[in-house]
């Protein structure tokens, strides 16, 4: 039975699994201990629990428990991995390399660091969303340090070729940092094989609870050491102090965990869906598909309306499908989305826009729904 509103903004946050829930609840309520109260069972439980979770999130990407960083979000592993290089690297050298479709957790925190003495090189990209990387090789300096580059991205999906950008990295001496909230727990993402030396994610993203990310830091070929952005009790390893969430690390934990058991059948399905949401409408004239068709994520579609503004087409949809026209971040701005417009998009096309974020409970009865509504909407 179709059940209204229809989520389709899983790219800003996807409902929690209730197999996560069912995990979490015990450690509000009967194992609530903190995991750094060393002298008691309560804390003992507390650090048990949030070491099973450290292998789990890196079980997922192929790290080391040791290389995880439990942190509150996708953000603070942002702002700390960019800020934190930039001080324990300060120096070798003060050039960071990114993108201008990165996330703005990424560009406001390279804007910051700029006020504090960092160059930076914001590289464009193509039509396709894709960066070009003689470009990027091109622009690299002996004072180089870093090189960030997301993974996929959150507004229309597009993979970046990752083990290409790493390698050069590795070719220059560089370090290489990827912002992989969109990518983890979706689609393979290992970082042995892909060659990246840090990398932000969150709990939010994958059917886990807010609140709760990891920022993963290479320990060997090469180590890579930052510092610390949040000064306390030296918790994980000195880089991140506060108690540490542990409900919401289970919780983590356990999103990981079932991404690594589901991913393969969570891709089919929401690429199959995906598909068949993008040929019903692709048959109305003026609607096209923004950014790469073969090189992004199976669960998002980024189209634009010809003559249409995405506000009004979300307003007459409103209370039946939820849908988004950007980043959830930047949502509030009003504002043409700059990672359309780095495609090379006219302002209208922009705002003409709405991105459609499947997941893993979305049914083929609500792409049915949600085809014929906007239909009606657009031929009405």
């Amino acid at each position: 039975m179709l059940h209204l509103p229809i989520y389709l903004d899983n790219n800003a946050t996807t409902p929690m699994d209730p197999r996560v829930l069912e995990e979490m609840i015990p450690f509000f309520t009967k194992h609530f201990g903190n995991a750094a109260s060393s002298s008691h069972a309560f804390g003992w439980e507390a650090e048990e629990a949030v070491e099973k979770a450290r292998e789990q999130v890196a079980g997922l990407i192929n790290a080391e428990p040791t290389e995880i960083i439990f942190t509150s979000g996708a953000t603070e592993s942002d702002n700390l991995a960019l800020k934190g290089i930039f001080d324990m690297y300060s120096g070798k050298g003060n050039h960071f390399i990114t993108v201008k479709t990165e996330h703005k957790a990424v560009l406001d925190s390279c804007l910051h660091l700029e006020k504090m003495g960092a160059e930076i090189t914001f590289l464009p990209v193509k039509n396709d969303g894709l960066l070009e990387l003689a470009e990027l090789e091109s622009s690299i300096k002996p004072n180089t340090v870093l090189i960030s580059v997301m993974y996929a991205n959150n507004e229309i999906g597009v993979i970046q070729p990752i083990k290409e950008i790493s390698a050069v990295a590795k070719k220059h001496d560089i370090l290489f940092f990827s912002d992989a909230t969109q990518a983890v727990g979706k689609i393979p993402v290992d970082v042995i094989r892909d060659g990246i030396d840090l990398m932000s994610f969150s709990a939010h993203k994958i059917y886990g609870p807010k609140g709760v990310g990891a920022l993963y830091v290479r320990r060997k070929k090469p180590r890579v050491r930052i510092t610390g952005q949040i000064n306390g009790g030296g918790h994980e390893r000195g880089i991140r102090s506060g108690t540490l969430n542990v409900p919401g690390i289970v919780g983590f934990g356990k999103a990981c965990e079932l991404c690594k058991i589901e991913m393969k059948t969570d891709e089919g399905k929401t690429g199959r869906l995906r598909d068949k949401l993008e040929n019903e409408l692709l048959k109305i004239n003026g609607v096209e598909i923004n950014g790469s068709r073969q090189q992004r994520l199976p669960n998002v579609s980024n189209l634009s309306f010809k003559n249409m503004n995405a506000a009004d087409l979300m307003t007459n949809l409103s209370g039946r499908i939820a849908l988004s026209s950007g980043s959830a971040c930047t949502s509030a701005t009003h504002q043409p989305s700059f990672v359309l417009q780095a495609l090379g998009l006219s302002d209208e096309t922009a705002f003409s826009s709405l991105r459609f974020g499947l997941g893993r409970f979305t049914t083929e009865e609500e792409i049915d729904y949600t085809v014929e509504q906007l239909t009606n909407v657009l031929l009405g």
